[in-house]
């Protein structure tokens, strides 16, 4: 009998620590989520203060909700060439440059202007 009922004391334990750990990650996923909303300004004024070309590139595709393998189909390139772009390792063309600004709506001149 005292071992049943010590059994039941050892679950009914086991409960409250799961209730409790489920508790502190909610909690911990609340305050993540307030600091990442808190942090928008910051990550908006990172994003326009942009410096590279390759910089300026990413921030018009993902304002675009584009993918890199999408933009390098619709030039005709391959997506690690728009990674290259990306990343600083290599620029477009001039003709890439030209047909990165059409697929984005922009001229080419405000990519450029955007570059310091």
């Amino acid at each position: 009998m005292k071992a049943t009922v010590f059994i039941a004391y050892i679950f009914l334990l086991m409960d409250f620590v799961v209730g409790v750990a489920f508790i502190y990650l909610f909690v911990l996923l609340v305050r993540a989520l307030r600091k990442y909303i808190k942090s928008e300004p910051v990550r908006k004024e990172k994003a326009e203060s942009a410096k590279s070309l390759g910089e300026v590139i990413k921030r018009y595709r993902t304002q675009r909700k584009m993918t890199q393998e999408f933009v390098a189909e619709s030039l005709g390139v391959s997506r690690q060439a728009v990674s290259k772009w990306e990343s600083g390792a290599s620029d477009p063309s001039t003709t890439n440059l030209m047909a990165l600004a059409k697929l984005f709506g922009v001229t080419a001149e405000e990519i450029l202007k955007e570059v310091k």
